[in-house]
């Protein structure tokens, strides 16, 4: 009988498991389970002989891997904090290139001894890799664990093994004030707090941010003069641009990456909890020998909880307003738009507005994303039943109150073109187009 009280307890959320090492344990169990993403499938290419990798003197495999895991060179990002594993590398003279897509992060330092990879997997989330950059002849991505969780599995990752974008008051050697405070950044965060530790290139017009400042011990670095920071177009005059495959710190890039990492944290945290519920349900449907399909409320309550947060993320509510348009100076802003899906107008989710809001229309991408298309299909009937509530108009709640008439006619009529799984309904309003 102790068992079934603490199975009771458990799914009516009255006590929860350790979050240090819950996603460890069954259903999740995230170390012992082997991975299915963009980076093992690269793996096996590369262990059949149907890819090889070029290794350069300056860049290592850099430059082979970007393009066979497709991930474009515009997307390019510096950060010269030193706010990751290869810190000692890591300064304002010598930043860190990150670059990335839909399915995984890349993370390169000047003379590192590897490269950093962070891999979007749908079951896992954030599954971490090392490719050793001083072996010109075995190119091999390990999996990493421990030493990546420490920040990549905590409050700020919605404690699942997820991604994270910090904005910091750097010093001259590229180590955060602390005691300053540091941001958690992602498309809800005003423009006044983002990249504090970047490198920054793009015009914004009049609004402030925190990137390409250098902040001292002795000062408040909220009261440095970053006006010498705003509106920049070249970084050569800071470092050595020639030692990155591109001179850019794309703006857009960044707003871009900023957004994706939460929304696949989000998508983790709900397909964890989920995955966990229905766990628990079935363990004390067992215990208590009901039927295996009996669905209790609390299973209900916590898929709910889950999924409502991700519901509210892809819909962007309280994303912070853009007041003046913002340009980048890489092919970023065209060549993201241009892998979209466009319904039979031509509208993709992916299509970038910049002049008032991130994009367009206001549903995120990564509803096409494995990750999303792999949810439980409890949290991804709840998602898809909360969408039609909310497009459809009969969910005016303060959390939607951003989405017009006209956005959420447009995003539905895209979803009902382009969406696996879409309601028929949601057809039924686009037919006389």
């Amino acid at each position: 009988m102790l068992v079934n009280a603490l199975l009771l307890l458990l799914l009516l959320g009255l006590i929860t498991p350790c979050r240090a090492d819950e996603f460890e344990q069954e259903p999740i169990k995230y170390s012992q389970s082997t991975p299915d993403n963009i980076v093992t499938r690269l793996q096996a290419e590369i262990d059949a002989g149907k890819v090889t990798l070029r290794y350069e003197d300056h860049f290592g495999y850099l430059r082979s891997a970007l393009e066979a895991l497709r991930v474009p060179l515009s997307s390019q990002m510096l950060v010269f904090s030193k706010t990751s594993l290869q810190r000692e590398r890591i300064a304002p003279r010598t930043p860190r290139a990150i670059y990335f897509n839909d399915d995984v992060y890349v993370g390169f330092c000047q003379s590192g001894d590897v490269m950093e990879l962070s891999a979007v997997d749908p079951r896992l989330g954030a599954v971490f890799y090392t490719l050793d950059q001083r072996d010109p002849e075995r190119p091999r991505f390990s999996r990493q664990g421990d030493n990546c969780l420490i920040c990549h599995a905590s409050s700020n990752t919605q404690h699942v093994p997820g991604h994270l974008v910090r904005s910091v008051y750097p010093d001259s050697r590229g180590f955060p004030l602390l005691a300053s405070g540091t941001f958690r950044i992602d498309h809800t965060s005003p423009i006044e707090n983002r990249w504090g530790g970047w490198y920054v290139t793009g015009t914004h017009g009049a609004q402030k941010h925190l990137g390409n400042m250098i902040a001292e011990a002795r000062t408040r670095p909220e009261d440095v003069d970053n006006s010498a920071g705003m509106n920049l177009k070249e970084l050569g005059d800071r470092f050595r641009t020639t030692s990155y495959l591109t001179p850019h710190s794309d703006i857009v890039a960044l707003m871009v990456l900023e957004h994706q990492v939460e929304g696949h944290n989000l998508l983790t945290r709900a397909s964890f909890l989920t995955r966990q519920a229905l766990h628990f349900e079935k363990s004390l449907n067992s215990e208590l020998k009901e039927d295996k399909d009996k669905r209790w409320d609390s299973t209900t309550a916590r898929i709910r909880s889950a999924c409502e947060p991700l519901v509210r993320y892809l819909l962007f509510s309280k994303e912070a307003r853009i007041n003046e348009p913002i340009l980048g100076t890489s092919q970023f802003a065209a060549e993201f738009p241009a892998l979209g899906v466009r319904d039979s107008r031509s509208r993709s989710l992916r299509d970038l507005d910049l002049s008032r809001r991130l994009f367009k229309y206001p549903c995120s991408y990564l509803v096409y994303s494995q990750s999303f298309q792999q949810l439980p299909i409890e949290a991804k009937d709840y998602v898809i039943r909360r969408f039609s509530e909310i497009l459809e108009g009969s969910d005016l709640s303060p959390e939607f109150r951003h989405l017009t008439t006209e956005d959420r006619t447009a995003v539905r009529e895209i979803l009902a073109d382009t969406l696996e799984g879409a309601p028929a309904a949601w057809r039924g309003d686009t037919s006389s187009r």
